[in-house]
């Protein structure tokens, strides 16, 4: 496979090979051109291939091909994935630049996802955006997946504020749960993370539980908005400082179902609504609570979220009662800027681009990669 996109972006391009001296050329493509900076971002950390063009900061194309086939699972399947991802980096890379109506080489950089992710999906988006970079003789930008969904909040877009440094930055999605400070673009620290499993992960297991589809998180969000978030009472797990744990919570509504499908096997189905809305209570608690110790202990009350799970009602509902309550300025990016896409990527790779932070042909993806 790897063969094939090199092989394509070859034949497809109109610039030779990298020199020896590539980092040089990069220098003197930058100092040409500052003003005028177009950069393909691409993201295959998981179940969606994404590719997205920024111009100066601005959105021109936000390309995102889902992959329907992991429902019938109830979770990604990782081999399943990476071999769709094979299937739509092409077509999608194509339309994001038709769309943003440039060509390749009007590209100043390509800007892709090293980590974190699945490996077999990363391996394909890294293996074309290296192809790329190198047939195209442009900077080759590695970003990490997690900085990318707190960097999404400085895109240049009508109507949305950029938090000003420094600020808290919740990540909440599938895989991830942090609490991380940002002193600057490339300065950033976590201060908090869970322990086991990753909210939008308690999300999907207990909708599992409940019958329900994948992905569990926007059909429990709906119905909780149905339901009485007080019917049931689910207990907060305790941990110390600002690490998070959802595993037992997860746990704890297993044991619950059974408990009651076994006097009234019609339980969850008579009585769905309210134990999505006390479930989802429970959840937006434990990530309030984490917040507010978090901006006690920093001093720090400008708030940014991020992340698929950001797109939950709830949580954006409570995030913005936060503001009444503690005094936050709260930060909440565009819905389709917080599940995983490109566009992301592009921008930290703007970012990057004006710092002349480039990587070489020797970068390999990195399946645990660190913020």
């Amino acid at each position: 496979m790897i063969f094939f996109i090199s092989l394509y972006v070859r034949l497809n391009s109109k610039i030779g090979c990298l020199q020896a001296d590539h980092f040089q050329i990069y220098q003197r493509q930058v100092s040409m051109n500052p003003q005028d900076i177009y950069i393909l971002g691409i993201e295959s950390s998981c179940d969606d291939t994404a590719a997205s063009v920024i111009h100066n900061g601005k959105v021109l194309s936000n390309v995102v091909a889902n992959q329907s086939i992991h429902e019938a699972y109830g979770g990604v399947v990782p081999e399943l994935a990476s071999r769709a991802h094979q299937q739509n980096i092409v077509p999608v890379v194509s339309q994001a630049l038709q769309q943003a109506h440039i060509t390749k080489a009007q590209l100043s950089a390509v800007a892709f996802t090293r980590g974190p992710g699945l490996m077999g999906s990363l391996l394909v988006g890294t293996s074309f955006a290296k192809s790329l970079s190198y047939a195209l003789n442009i900077p080759l930008i590695e970003v990490n997946h997690m900085q990318a969904h707190i960097l999404a909040h400085f895109i240049e877009e009508e109507g949305f504020e950029k938090p000003e440094f420094p600020f808290l930055a919740m990540t909440i999605s599938g895989g991830h749960t942090q609490i991380v400070r940002v002193n600057n673009y490339f300065d950033l620290n976590v201060i908090g993370e869970t322990i086991d499993d990753a909210v939008g992960e308690a999300y999907d297991k207990s909708g599992k539980n409940l019958g329900l589809g994948y992905p569990a998180g926007p059909e429990i969000d709906r119905r909780a908005q149905l339901g009485n978030p007080k019917a049931y009472k689910f207990t907060k797990p305790k941990v110390a400082g600002l690490n998070f744990s959802f595993s037992g919570l997860k746990t704890a509504l297993l044991y619950f179902v059974q408990r009651e499908t076994k006097n009234n096997p019609n339980f969850v189905k008579e009585h769905l609504n309210d134990i999505c809305a006390s479930l989802q209570y429970t959840i937006i608690g434990i990530l309030i609570d984490k917040l507010k110790l978090a901006s006690q202990e920093t001093g720090i009350k400008r708030i940014a979220i991020g992340g698929g799970v950001s797109a939950n009602s709830g949580i954006r509902a409570a995030l913005m009662a936060g503001e009444k309550q503690f005094g936050w300025k709260t930060y909440v990016p565009k819905f389709e800027y917080t599940t995983d896409n490109a566009a992301m990527i592009a921008i930290v790779g703007y970012l990057k681009y004006l710092e002349q932070d480039f990587t070489t042909q020797e970068i390999t993806a990195s399946a645990r990669l660190k913020i």
